[in-house]
């Protein structure tokens, strides 16, 4: 089998041409996470000579400093460094899954000519931490996933049309969870579909540490100054955060930001993180890993759809057998906001949804 991989890379180019290097970037970023130089060139395998000439070299380009070093309190990236590094991080969040995308759909054109496979899984979903888990453990028992992170919407549509075997998607517990069932409802089939359990999740809003704009319900967004960061329209995210909205009965056009949208969790906290808004809304894992403060609004259950009658094929049992096993349930648990509640549980979407079904005669 052939990896395909791509990675972001991005650098500033001086008056003269030259870029900054990249291993510069890489340097600062570990400063940012370790606190001291030589801690960074441990983690990056640089030596402390050439670290120090990468950011003289650096600083001598942009005309500004770049470290603030006080003798036995380690080191600090000055604004300027702080800057560069939030644009690492944004750039990374907003294209690693559009790039992974991208990379499994060349892997399976290029396995097709090599005939080394025709027939990887095809997982349309809603991008999220424990799906990205469960694709890494497939991917390393060798099985070919041909992946595409959609929107939920999206993703259950391509099931519907045929474009996947699989499809992630999320509907919200509590006061909205027939709302999202309806959302979904016209391509869940009773006789056809079948609802796979992978893990409870939290959502809510993203926030510097401190929550200093004091944002705690949705009426908060629309106070005047306040920056705010949103999902792309077609996500499960965006749709939840509308339900919020329509329910205390708040006009999305008083936001300040509601159009600025971001196609992943981790952009949206980086966007936030990195200063560029004061608010984002999404789930609580890349809160916490961008040192974010979390305020839980709901609780909802991520779901992959498929078809019964692939269920007993090879490809639907890896999966099964993975998100059954001890080892990944761990996994998922330890992520933050996450429970794997049920996780590789198969119901009907009568079982999945018993109240909401009942109701509506499925």
């Amino acid at each position: 089998m052939h990896k395909v991989s791509i990675k972001p890379q991005w650098t500033i180019s001086d008056a003269a041409g030259q870029n900054l290097a990249p291993r510069l970037l890489e340097l600062l970023a570990e400063v940012q996470g370790h606190g001291s130089l030589s801690g960074s060139c441990k983690k990056t395998g640089a030596s402390y000579r050439h670290a120090w000439s990468l950011i003289r070299q650096g600083e001598a380009q942009l005309g500004m400093p770049l470290l603030n070093m006080e003798r036995g309190k380690g080191s600090t990236l000055t604004p300027l460094a702080e800057k560069l590094v939030w644009a690492g991080h944004r750039i990374n969040a907003r294209l690693t899954p559009m790039l992974e995308t991208l990379a499994s759909e060349l892997e399976s054109e290029i396995g097709r000519l090599l005939s080394i496979h025709n027939d990887a899984l095809r997982v349309h979903a809603s991008h999220g931490f424990a799906v990205e888990k469960m694709i890494e453990n497939l991917k390393a028992s060798g099985l070919q996933v041909e992946r595409k992170y959609v929107g939920s919407t999206e993703a259950v549509a391509s099931l519907h049309e045929g474009a996947c075997e699989i499809a992630g998607f999320h509907i919200p517990q509590g006061e909205f969870e027939e709302t999202g069932f309806k959302h979904y409802s016209r391509w869940l089939i009773p006789k056809q579909s079948r609802i796979i359990h992978v893990a409870t999740r939290r959502q809510g809003f993203m926030v510097a540490s401190g929550n200093p704009h004091k944002i705690y319900e949705v009426q908060d967004l629309t106070r005047k100054g306040l920056r705010f960061v949103n999902r792309q329209p077609s996500s499960g995210t965006r749709f939840l955060l509308e339900c919020f909205l329509k329910k205390a009965q708040v006009d999305p056009s008083q936001i300040a930001g509601y159009e600025q949208a971001e196609f992943t969790h981790a952009a949206v906290a980086a966007y936030v993180a990195s200063g560029m808004a004061d608010v984002g809304f999404g789930v609580e894992t890349p809160a916490r890993r961008f040192k974010l403060e979390f305020l839980p609004l709901a609780t909802e259950r991520y779901f992959l759809l498929c078809n019964q009658s692939d269920l007993d094929k090879p490809h639907l049992q890896a999966v099964l057998k993975i998100l059954n096993s001890d080892a990944f349930q761990f996994a998922v648990n330890q992520l933050p906001g996450y429970t794997a509640a049920h996780c590789g549980q198969v119901s009907t979407i009568a079982d999945a949804f018993p109240q909401v079904a009942l109701s509506r005669k499925f």
